[in-house]
């Protein structure tokens, strides 16, 4: 905030510490030339409402949310922070993989209430991990994968050589899918990625195996992903991300063997202060005629 109005800006602040509603976002962003958009939902309607609007600087890397295709026809700029809270969401991908693995929080609330009750889990040690999308996040989660004495696969449109220093082998998504005993997304949401897993793909994994989002909510079915829990399908699920912040009551989140935490993949100290520079970086270069470091390509949009 300093950093851009030393540069100028008049800067105005979200005053409720949540998404906003369309109705907010118009009241507040009429005047604006710029905005900083978190997870609020920015389409085309919004987007066609501000007059004077030439700039949408996303903070975070997925653009999922926003009006893309009508910025882009109204000469508008998308940014993003990409990488920026990459490790992060690593950590809390490794976070829930353990608690599922280990009933970490079901023996906790058992405990609590004086039940004392060693529940048996998965060792992860010489299981196999498939990583689906992997960029900055899918390359973070298999070099922790790598310390954990993991065998990894993955998948991507394209593959990276610095994910298989970490000892990544890119397959197939049904190869991934069939040997893999922990599957976990870490892919943009696109027209490519929109349902990718849905009933035939949770068939092809193994009974044991457990499913981690924290991507993006569209990529699964959400039919598909409840017969699978409901009919033990599954071993466990957890999701980071949801339809709607905060999202509608779902019948799987009173699941034992399911944990949904409250988008918080970026919800460090030092993730967001990455990403504010990031997002400032942004706007001072557009601000100064120059092309911003993180502009967003519509390639990027349809494929990640």
């Amino acid at each position: 905030m300093r950093r851009l109005e030393d540069a100028g800006c008049s800067v105005w602040l979200n005053p409720y510490g949540r998404v906003l509603t369309k109705a907010e976002i118009l009241e507040y962003a009429y005047d604006a030339d710029a905005v900083i958009v978190g997870n609020d939902e920015f389409g085309a309607d919004v987007i066609r409402a501000l007059p004077n609007l030439k700039m949408i600087a996303r903070h975070g890397s997925g653009v999922n949310n926003i009006g893309y295709h009508e910025a882009l026809k109204r000469g508008i700029v998308v940014t993003n922070t990409p990488g920026a809270n990459a490790e992060e969401t690593a950590d809390l991908t490794f976070a829930l993989i353990l608690d599922l693995e280990r009933h970490v929080t079901l023996m906790n609330e058992e405990l609590k209430r004086d039940v004392w009750k060693k529940r048996a889990g998965h060792s992860l040690y010489g299981k196999t991990i498939g990583i689906i999308g992997v960029g900055a996040i899918g390359t973070a989660v298999a070099r922790r994968a790598m310390g954990f004495g993991m065998d990894i696969l993955g998948n991507d449109i394209v593959e990276k050589l610095e994910a298989a220093k970490t000892g990544l082998i890119f397959t197939s998504l049904n190869d991934l899918l069939k040997r893999s005993d922990i599957v976990t997304i870490h892919a943009p949401l696109t027209q490519a990625t929109t349902n990718l897993i849905g009933a035939k793909e949770l068939r092809m994994m193994k009974d044991n195996a457990i499913l981690i989002n924290t991507a993006r909510d569209g990529i699964i079915r959400h039919s598909a992903l409840e017969k699978a829990l409901v009919g033990d399908k599954l071993y466990g699920y957890a999701s980071d991300v949801h339809e709607g912040e905060p999202p509608k009551h779902s019948a799987i989140f009173d699941l034992p063997n399911v944990l949904v935490t409250p988008h918080a993949g970026s919800a460090t100290y030092e993730a967001n202060y990455r990403m504010g520079m990031a997002v400032a970086d942004n706007i001072i270069a557009a601000m100064n005629g120059v092309t911003p470091p993180n502009l967003v390509s519509p390639m990027s949009v349809m494929y990640g």
